[in-house]
């Protein structure tokens, strides 16, 4: 796909380049004399549309840059960004919480329509220290260049240069020798950009720690609860971990089983545990990819593929690989314009398929919200409840994978491999939880012990039944691959929350699935200002991560897959 200039795709009504004009429009806020409730009001308005023409203007910016990390000029504007805007931000923040927060008519403001509001610049408030700032400035620049490093990944392959996300999309390879020689390259990738890497990680956790420090926290782990406004806590948190581990573990474990069994191996490799029993990739050009995914997204509801087109038209869409491009995929809204931007860095495999349904259920969810509610805004915005409707596209169209597999056993190879993805991400985000648990709660652990100790919770989840013999250094340091971990902490547990709300949905989908849709959209366009819990049951599910639920999804998640296997 051909990369969209800016100006297509976002609005830039704010010049982030003028500073001194952005410092004015903050002061002329904090100078504002509020008399009234409904000059708060007026103010807490005023103040939004502020933050959106910024907020689009730094997502475009930030947009630019991944889809290009090796421009000079689109970088050196990403970066003007993280240095001198995101610190100017973060002072006057500070100052319009306090100015809104010390009101006399803050706490006259309508619970239900300010309440999440009010809740989210009290902890802002707490949290802040004018001695974080220089640091969570840091923090960016050191994210940004692990987006250099891996944007500029390539790997040999027969002899000729291929971007990264290629060798990882080869896993999926029919011929096992083809997935070993992937396993190896990535793992070899890897080992080449590990003491950068490594250095990068060492000094993420030390600047975090010290970043928690400050703000009067005895770690980062326990700061991030209160920065993240966590309606759950840390204990349900370690709870959740040992359910899964209890009850989804030995299930998956069963499931192993039948995968070796088609795959004619008597031993489950490293590199058998991908989306190995599809004989080809679902597409050879993203304009397939997109046809394919649009069909699918009308079959279930004429308004999702109607996004998807729109989308297109307007180049909302950036989805093909290419050297420079950072790697991933991501769904972010753009407040001012009302629309969403997917970017992802693809080569065709079953995963890429499943990533653009799972990033269009974010934007459709966006366009669901701006139309009903308008734009989210930042206090609203909370992980347990957009993957719940990225993860629920994903089941919802667990039926219609035919339009990409027509051959009957293809087809419930694609619909096993989709449910054995639920299976991964009850486990797999709840393990990369865990290891940010350790991680930021023994600040001062090696390199060496960061790798031991990944490895170890890798093997007690999602590598429980597979043979690791000799491959323990390698699977140590593959937590190099996982963003999530550099440019988003803490944000992992909440895509195992959501697929049991999910899993809920299928349960419902296949009772009923006109009303499962209507459910679907009826949540995805709630009043996010509501709790998680109320805004789950909008859509016909429950927030619910207790035993009792974990075992019944992991039962229900087990036989949907024995069904489909008879």
């Amino acid at each position: 796909m051909s990369q969209a200039k800016s100006i297509n795709y976002y609005k830039e009504l704010i010049d982030l380049k003028d500073v001194e004009g952005i410092e004015a429009q903050f002061q002329r806020l904090l100078d504002v004399s509020i008399e009234s409730i409904q000059d708060l009001e007026n103010w807490i308005e005023d103040e939004k549309n502020l933050r959106f023409e910024i907020e689009e203007a730094l997502t475009g910016h930030l947009v630019d840059f991944y889809r290009n990390t090796e421009d000079p000029h689109i970088k050196s504007t990403y970066l003007q960004d993280q240095q001198v805007i995101q610190p100017l931000l973060m002072t006057y923040e500070a100052k319009l919480n306090d100015k809104c927060c010390e009101s006399p008519y803050f706490n006259e403001l309508d619970e239900n329509r300010y309440g999440l509001m009010k809740r989210f610049r009290e902890s802002k408030v707490k949290l802040f220290r004018k001695e974080n700032i220089p640091l969570l400035v840091k923090e960016q620049e050191l994210c940004t260049k692990y987006s250099e490093i891996m944007g500029g990944l390539t790997v040999e392959w027969d002899g000729e240069e291929k971007p990264f996300p290629f060798i990882e999309s080869q896993l999926d390879n029919l011929d096992r020798n083809v997935r070993e020689k992937a396993y190896h390259l990535i793992r070899a990738a890897y080992r080449q950009i590990k003491p950068d890497t490594d250095a990068l990680m060492d000094e993420l956790v030390q600047l975090r720690h010290q970043i928690a420090i400050n703000a009067g926290f005895e770690n980062y782990r326990d700061y991030m609860f209160v920065a993240k406004n966590r309606e759950y806590s840390i204990e349900d948190c370690y709870d959740f971990h040992e359910n899964v581990e209890k009850h989804i573990i030995p299930a998956w474990n069963r499931l192993a089983e039948v995968f070796k069994s088609k795959l004619g191996v008597e031993t489950y490799l490293p590199w058998d545990n991908t989306a190995k029993l599809l004989k080809n990739p679902p597409y050879a050009e993203t304009s397939e990819l997109l046809d394919g995914v649009a069909e699918m997204l009308g079959k279930t509801d004429p308004y999702f593929s109607d996004r998807l087109q729109y989308m297109r038209e307007h180049g909302l869409l950036d989805l093909g690989d290419r050297k420079g491009k950072s790697p991933g995929g991501f769904c972010v809204p753009l407040p001012v314009s009302g629309d969403t931007f997917v970017f992802a860095n693809f080569s065709p495999s079953f995963f890429s398929l499943i990533a653009l349904i799972h990033e269009m259920g974010h934007a459709v969810n966006g366009y669901l919200q701006a139309s009903e509610q308008g734009p989210i805004e930042e206090f609203q915005w909370r992980a347990e409840i957009a993957e719940l409707y990225s993860h629920g596209m994903e089941l919802l169209l667990l039926d219609k994978f035919n339009l990409f597999y027509p051959e009957e056993e293809e087809f419930k190879s694609a619909q096993r491999e989709e449910l054995r993805r639920a299976f991964t991400m009850l486990f797999g985000p709840l393990s990369g939880d865990l290891f940010q648990h350790w991680m930021y709660t023994n600040p001062q652990h090696t390199a060496k012990e960061r790798d031991e100790k990944f490895y170890e919770i890798s093997k007690r989840y999602g590598l429980s039944p597979v043979d690791t013999t000799g491959f323990e250094e390698v699977i140590g340091m593959s937590w190099i691959g996982t963003l999530h971990f550099i440019q988003y902490p803490f944000y992992d547990i909440e895509y195992s929350m959501s697929m049991l709300g999910a899993l809920q949905l299928l349960e419902n989908y296949q009772k009923n699935s006109q009303q499962a849709v209507e459910f679907y959209k009826k949540g995805a366009s709630a009043d996010y200002s509501q709790s998680i819990a109320a805004i789950y049951k909008e859509t016909g599910v429950d927030f619910d991560f207790s035993e009792s639920t974990v075992k019944r999804m992991g039962e229900f998640l087990e036989k949907v897959i024995q069904d489909i296997n008879s």
